[in-house]
């Protein structure tokens, strides 16, 4: 019933009409990541990038090393910071798609999956914007092509290549070592148990270890200060939030008309016979949740596994349309009219992801939708959910302190730079504060600022 063989790149083939709408995505992001402002971690890393180093107080060190690079091939412009992240975003489509096929899946399930990956509005939000959130669904769906690959064919030594690609994930941000633990955890409860009795495991595992060694000894050398600073942040910053309201921000995040593909993606792991093989990618969606639960996580780091259950669940909704159009031919409009209910609804949401309406008039749509974006920090908010009203008010802060500082001190001359950073980047013509999305009605001092940002903020995690 499933393909066991590729079929012959074409026009119109699996791989093409992947490449096609991997392309879309990137165009997508290209055309609508230079509205608004810089979002406030994008200044951060920009900093972090001018002293690069094996690690940071808030994340990991990849970000500060993608921020240099966007400077320096391509200049500080929104377009320019913004670009890997974009490319991000049509690689995870592509990925998300080359798992649909190693499952068996036929053109409509690619196609199904793929388009489930564009219209999730976490996702259309996080490639608009330089963080590391916009790279973590890739390693992750990587890492789950090369566990498909394992699972299909056996061949242990893919194990390195999956050993490579999580410890790079580490060295992009650290909860890559929660989805780490939930693949051994699922392994140990899948039938892919005999992998541990095979050393190609255990060498991926040390080739991991040693890509995020570096990272490792300067946590030692600095005393663990990521630990402390999650901690601070579980305690005076992240918005606590119940089971049942982490999994509405599930449905939130990647599209509430995505739900059926990626539930119906998590039974083809978990219960169905053509998924038996691979019972451990069920596993470790169900470790993570209960994880990201206990944990207190915020909802959104739960996202980047969405991609290999979208694949999932467009072999299966495939298969189901094939034999429905089987016995009866008039069943396939089905098949069209799924991609269809997908695209309108993705283009309804996506306002509420991508920067592209002036902010009065997103603030008349959000209304009219009645949606709300999920809160995950204890933050006073105006009308502008949190992801675009930190877009705004940066500048009116650095021209604040510079203006009451000392025009001789260090800091004033840094806040100047800062200042005139913004002004290159022709941010002041486009991301002056509108009134109804102020969030700080005062500007703090440097050192008030500094204190803040040690004890209480996360960073951007």
């Amino acid at each position: 019933m499933r393909r066991q063989t590729p079929t012959v790149l074409n026009a119109t083939g699996e791989l093409a009409v992947l490449s096609y709408l991997s392309l879309f995505k990137l165009v997508l992001h290209f055309l609508t990541n230079h509205s608004y402002g810089y979002f406030r971690d994008e200044l951060y890393y920009l900093a972090c990038g001018e002293r690069l180093a094996w690690g940071y107080v808030d994340q990991a060190p990849m970000i500060a090393l993608v921020a240099r690079s966007s400077r320096a091939l391509f200049g500080d412009s929104l377009f320019a910071i913004r670009f890997f992240p974009a490319v991000a975003g049509a690689a995870l489509v592509f990925v998300t798609g080359l798992i649909a096929r190693e499952l068996g899946g036929r053109r409509f399930a690619v196609v199904l999956a793929s388009v489930a990956v564009i219209v999730a509005p976490g996702y259309l939000a996080l490639n608009t914007i330089l963080t590391m959130n916009a790279f973590e669904p890739l390693f992750w769906a990587l890492c789950a092509y090369l566990l498909v690959r394992i699972l299909k064919t056996g061949d242990a030594k893919l194990w390195l290549w999956f050993g490579a690609v999580a410890g790079l994930g580490l060295m992009n941000k650290h909860s890559t070592l929660v989805f780490g633990f939930a693949v051994v955890v699922a392994l140990l409860l899948a039938p892919a148990r005999k992998f541990f009795l095979s050393k190609w495991l255990w060498l991926g595992g040390a080739v991991a270890l040693l890509i995020f060694l570096p990272n490792i000894i300067w946590q030692i050398a600095h005393d663990f200060p990521t630990v402390e600073v999650l901690r601070n942040a579980d305690r005076n910053q992240n918005l606590p939030v119940s089971p049942l309201d982490f999994f509405k921000g599930q449905l939130q995040l990647v599209h509430p008309l995505t739900f059926p593909v990626w539930a119906a993606g998590l039974w083809f792991y978990s219960g169905s016979k053509a998924g038996k093989p691979y019972r451990a990618l069920g596993w470790t969606y169900a470790v993570m949740f209960v994880l990201m639960v206990v944990l207190r996580a915020k909802i959104y780091y739960l996202l980047p596994a969405y991609p290999f259950l979208f694949a999932a669940g467009g072999v299966w909704w495939g298969d189901f349309f094939a034999r429905l159009a089987g016995r009866r031919r008039a069943w396939r409009w089905l098949e069209p009219a799924t991609i269809t209910v997908l695209l309108v609804g993705g283009a309804t949401t996506a306002p509420l992801a991508l920067p592209v309406l002036p902010v009065e008039t997103f603030i008349r749509y959000q209304r009219a939708l009645g949606l709300e974006a999920p809160r995950t920090e204890k933050l006073r908010l105006a009308e502008l959910p949190q992801h675009y009203a930190d877009m705004f008010g940066w500048e009116e802060m650095t021209e604040t302190v510079a203006t009451r500082a000392s025009a001789s001190s260090p800091s004033a001359r840094s806040l100047k730079a800062c200042r005139n950073l913004l002004i290159r980047s022709s941010w002041r013509r486009r991301s002056r504060t509108p009134t109804c999305c102020r969030t700080r009605t005062t500007c703090p001092s440097s050192s008030a600022a500094s204190r803040q940002h040690r004890s209480e903020k996360s960073g951007p995690a």
